[in-house]
């Protein structure tokens, strides 16, 4: 049977949400980094607690390709769907970029070592040592947070990306399983149960203070997240849509000041983090119920909000390596020059080293998504692309349901 999926067109305002949960996690890595926070007198001037626990925004990623995974497959494709081609297109999408900052890291490691080699520079904090042959290969199978190792290596942020490719296998068995039946309600009953077990099982079983996982069990965090954020889909087919304009706005500022207040008292009450996936998805709900609401999603199609949303993936994959730079230029620049900047007005030297730091990330992420993200995208898709091998359908009586 022929692949029917159909690209479906960006849902702007969840672009947008996108980029700036990725520029706010990058942020958060520029405020926290040790060496940054030994090197600089005052912190930078935006350092507030938004910022600083802007870790569990990977959440807000996880339950929007849920809902982004859900609208095109289950609402769009069910029926048509071909676990081959969604893989294909799935790695596409995540792995070419992966890859490249995978080999760019392996390259600054081989510069590392020749300059400590030389004596040019110090040798890094022995955390960075956790790049070895074992992890680079569990890099290049998207294996690396999937508990073969408990620890961050190579491209850190990517740990993310391993726990959501496999996701996304079980995406589509599930929903491979659910179009067998002929009822996309089995699929969402399915998500909604996969959620919740895997909530509990963080809470309760592994007895975790927060939803901080990476490395241990980070897939049942995304497993929350993510199916969350396909069953919200469900949800938000069943809201009314004659509802004021008035209580629209109400509705969709309510759930965005709540998700901000909810991430700012993360950092005091970690507890607080488990309740993320269920505020994000009431959020990006309200935006997907009501798109044409005047306040929130007018102010999210805003040209820049726009452009850092559909960057937002090179944005998260790149900042690493560039704050890994940028440390090694403050420890270049010295402890007095610092001082010096600092003493002119507190907390310069730290909010400079935060916008060069963002700026230089939002333009190397320009050229990553032109090149690699939808380069290598076309690349791989042409190389493995074709007729899906694991297509279902239902009988010929069978009709989804609702």
């Amino acid at each position: 049977m022929q692949s029917g999926h159909r690209e479906k067109p960006h849902v702007l305002p969840l672009d947008s949400i996108r980029g700036i949960a990725a520029t706010s996690v990058v942020i958060h890595h520029l405020l926290l980094m040790p060496t940054f926070l030994a090197a600089f007198p005052h912190n930078a001037w935006i350092n507030g607690s938004f910022f600083r626990s802007a870790w569990l925004l990977v959440d807000l990623f996880f339950v929007l390709s849920g809902i982004v995974m859900s609208l095109s497959y289950v609402d769009g494709d069910f029926g048509r769907f071909s676990l081959r081609d969604f893989l294909v297109r799935r790695l596409a999408r995540v792995y070419p970029l992966h890859i490249v900052m995978l080999l760019a890291n392996l390259l600054f490691r081989l510069l590392r070592i020749g300059l400590v080699t030389a004596g040019v520079v110090a040798a890094t904090p022995a955390a960075f040592e956790v790049n070895n042959t074992y992890s680079f290969i569990l890099n290049l199978f998207l294996l690396h947070s999937m508990g073969f190792i408990d620890y961050l290596s190579w491209n850190a942020p990517s740990w993310s990306i391993s726990v959501e490719f496999y996701t996304y296998v079980i995406f589509g068995l599930v929903l491979l399983l659910a179009q067998r039946f002929g009822s996309s309600i089995s699929f969402y009953v399915t998500s909604a149960l996969i959620a919740a077990s895997s909530l509990v099982f963080i809470i309760v079983v592994l007895d975790k203070p927060s939803l901080g996982l990476q490395t241990d069990f980070g897939i049942l965090r995304c497993f929350t997240s993510f199916f969350l954020g396909a069953l919200a889909v469900r949800i938000v087919k069943d809201v009314p849509r004659k509802v004021s304009p008035f209580l629209q706005g109400a509705l969709q500022l309510a759930a965005m000041i709540a998700s901000v207040v909810l991430v700012s008292m993360v950092e005091a009450y970690p507890a607080a983090s488990f309740l993320a996936p269920i505020v994000f998805a009431f959020f990006l709900g309200s935006l997907l119920a009501f798109p044409n609401a005047k306040l929130i999603p007018r102010m999210l199609v805003a040209g820049p909000l726009v452009w850092m949303g559909r960057r937002s993936y090179s944005i998260y994959m790149v900042h690493a390596l560039i704050v890994l730079l940028a440390e090694y230029f403050v420890r270049a620049l010295g402890q007095r020059n610092i001082a010096a900047l600092d003493s002119i007005l507190p907390g310069l030297p730290a909010t400079a080293n935060l916008v060069v730091s963002l700026a230089a990330v939002l333009v190397v992420s320009h050229f990553t998504y032109l090149y690699v993200e939808i380069g290598g995208g076309k690349l791989l898709r042409s190389v493995f692309g074709g007729q899906g091998r694991f297509t279902t359908s239902p009988e010929p009586s069978a009709r989804p349901s609702n």
